[in-house]
C-alpha cells in the first residue's frame, strides 16, 4: 500500500483525491494546508484521516510515502523543498516552478537526497497519449512534420484572480501553454528555433500567446494559449504518410483518429475512467516500487527542457514574474 498525502486544498487537489480512489494499493492518509481550517474541511470532504495546518507538519508525518503538491505555481518550489527536506517522495503539479533556475534546484536537491521527484504532467501518463506515441513510432503516419495544438479559455478572469496576478505566475503560458508545448516536446523534442508573440494585459501577464517551434529536421509546431477566448482545445499531428487528430481536450482525449494515405479514417478508442489524474499516481507508485528516483515517462530532463522553453518564450513576449 502506498500512503499518499496532498499538500493544498484547491480544485485540482480535490480532483486528484477523487481519482486516487481508482488507484490500486493507494491510500490517501493526510492533507496539509497553510491553515488548519482549510485542511480540516478538505479532509472531511474527501474522507482523509489526518489534517495538518502547515506544510512542514504534513511533510513530517512519518506514515507518508509520497506527497502530491498542488499549490499555485509560485508556491511549488517552497512546498516541494519542504517535502524533499523531510525525505518525502514528491509528485509536483505542473508547471514545475516559475522558471528553469528554481526547477533545476529542485531536481538537484532530489537527486542529492536520493528522493523521488516527478512533475505532474498527467498528459504524458495518459494511456491514449502513450498509445499515440506507439502508433507514431510504428510508422503509421511516417515522419512527423508538424504539430498543432491550442489551449484557450474564455474566463472571464477579474483583475484580482490569480490568473491575472503576475507575481503568482499568472497568464496563459504557464497554466495553459505548458500543455501544447509539452505535446510538441513529447513528439519532436527540443526545437532549434523559437518564435513567440503575445498580447500583454494591464496586470503584466500574457492574455493571448502564439508560439512557433522550428526544428532542423524541417518539422514545425504551431501552438497557442490564451485566457480571453475559448479555443477548440484540439491537436493534430501530421506526418509524411498521414495524420492523427486528438479531440478536445487533447491532453485527455477519449479517442484518436488516425488518417492514413489511401485508407479510411481509423478511430482508436480509449477505455478510460475517472478524470485522468489516476494515471500519474499509478506511474509514481510503479516507480517507487521499482526503487526509481525519477519517472521514465516524465524524466527530470524533459521537465527542465520544457521549463527552459518557457523561460525563452517569456523573455520573447516580455513577461516577468518578479
Amino acid at each position: 500500500m502506498t500512503r499518499w498525502g496532498i499538500l493544498a486544498t484547491g480544485q485540482i487537489a480535490g480532483r486528484f483525491a477523487e481519482d486516487l480512489r481508482l488507484v490500486p494499493d493507494a491510500e490517501l492518509v493526510a492533507v496539509g494546508s497553510r491553515t488548519a481550517e482549510s485542511a480540516k474541511l478538505f479532509a472531511e470532504r474527501h474522507d482523509v484521516p489526518r489534517a495538518y495546518g502547515s506544510w512542514a507538519e504534513l511533510a513530517a508525518d512519518p506514515e507518508l510515502d509520497v506527497v502530491y503538491v498542488a499549490t499555485p505555481h509560485a508556491a511549488h518550489h517552497e512546498a516541494a523543498m519542504t517535502c524533499l527536506a523531510a525525505g518525502r517522495a514528491v509528485l509536483l503539479e505542473k508547471p514545475f516552478t516559475l522558471d528553469l533556475a528554481t526547477s533545476t534546484e529542485l531536481v538537484e536537491t532530489a537527486r542529492a537526497a536520493g528522493v523521488f521527484l516527478m512533475e505532474a504532467m498527467w498528459m504524458r501518463t495518459n494511456p491514449l497519449i502513450l498509445r499515440m506515441v506507439e502508433v507514431i513510432a510504428d510508422g503509421a503516419i511516417g515522419t512527423v512534420t508538424s504539430v498543432q495544438a491550442d489551449f484557450g479559455v474564455a474566463g472571464p478572469f477579474p483583475p484580482e484572480h490569480r490568473m491575472r496576478a503576475r507575481v503568482l505566475g499568472g497568464g496563459a503560458l504557464l497554466d495553459l501553454g505548458v500543455y501544447p508545448l509539452s505535446l510538441a516536446h513529447l513528439l519532436l523534442g527540443t526545437p532549434q528555433h523559437i518564435r513567440s508573440w503575445a498580447t500583454i494585459g494591464p496586470e503584466g501577464v500574457d492574455e493571448n500567446t502564439g508560439i512557433v517551434l522550428g526544428y532542423d529536421s524541417g518539422a514545425v509546431a504551431t501552438l497557442s494559449c490564451g485566457i480571453v477566448g475559448a479555443t477548440p482545445l484540439v491537436a493534430s499531428v501530421t506526418g509524411t504518410a498521414g495524420r492523427i487528430e486528438l479531440p478536445a481536450p487533447f491532453f485527455r482525449p477519449d479517442s484518436l483518429t488516425l488518417h492514413r494515405a489511401g485508407a479510411e479514417p481509423e478511430t482508436i478508442p480509449a477505455d478510460l475512467t475517472g478524470g485522468g489524474y489516476q494515471y500519474e499516481a499509478i506511474e509514481v507508485q510503479r516507480c517507487l516500487a521499482a526503487g526509481l528516483t525519477e519517472s521514465p515517462l516524465v524524466p527530470h530532463a524533459t521537465t527542465l527542457e520544457v521549463m527552459a522553453l518557457l523561460d525563452t518564450i517569456r523573455a520573447q513576449i516580455g513577461v516577468d514574474y518578479a
